[in-house]
């Protein structure tokens, strides 16, 4: 299922050389098909197929070719396939275009979401550090302002009614 890999077909020349034939973007990007002449190559990375149809086949395309995926440099080998075409018999129908076609079906569904959950889990986790942040700072707050004033701060005092009105002031003095 390889979705965040693409894929490409290629064909072996070389033991560690490969011609590549066609290549698809990774699943999660628009449009994971490719087409060249007549060979296309389709990614469906849900039902975790991979397929490759190449028409019009020659004697010259008979050879050894390779599906592979490619993801930040490392490229991994899916399967290979010894692709032989054989001269078309002599028919008096209209004969099928002589094709191959083949599907590469890959693990069990889980197994290749392991990196999309441990995304998902990471960014939960953050997500809720951040809620738990902003509840802390905010119960502080709340605290703070239900605090006693400190050194330097001015503390509001209620006055009974009455006192401070028709000329009567409020004064104390302090030996301090």
């Amino acid at each position: 299922r390889q979705w965040w890999r693409g894929k490409s077909w290629c064909r072996q020349l070389e033991r560690d050389r490969c011609q590549q034939v066609l290549s698809v973007p990774p699943a999660w990007l628009p449009f994971p098909r490719a087409r060249r002449g007549s060979a296309t190559l389709r990614d469906d990375a849900s039902a975790g197929l991979l397929t490759v149809t190449m028409r019009r086949l020659r004697k010259e395309d008979a050879g050894l070719y390779r599906c592979t995926t490619e993801f930040l440099g490392d490229s991994r080998s899916l399967r290979k396939v010894r692709l032989e075409v054989l001269a078309a018999e002599l028919v008096t129908h209209v004969p099928e275009e002589p094709r191959a076609v083949q599907s590469i079906s890959r693990s069990p569904p889980g197994v290749d979401f392991s990196v999309f959950y441990i995304l998902a889990g990471f960014l939960v986790a953050k997500f809720t550090v951040a809620v738990l942040l902003c509840v802390v700072a905010q119960s502080r707050k709340k605290r703070q302002t239900g605090q006693k004033p400190g050194l330097g701060e001015q503390q509001e005092l209620p006055f009974p009614a009455g006192l401070g009105h028709g000329g009567i002031g409020l004064s104390w003095e302090s030996s301090a």
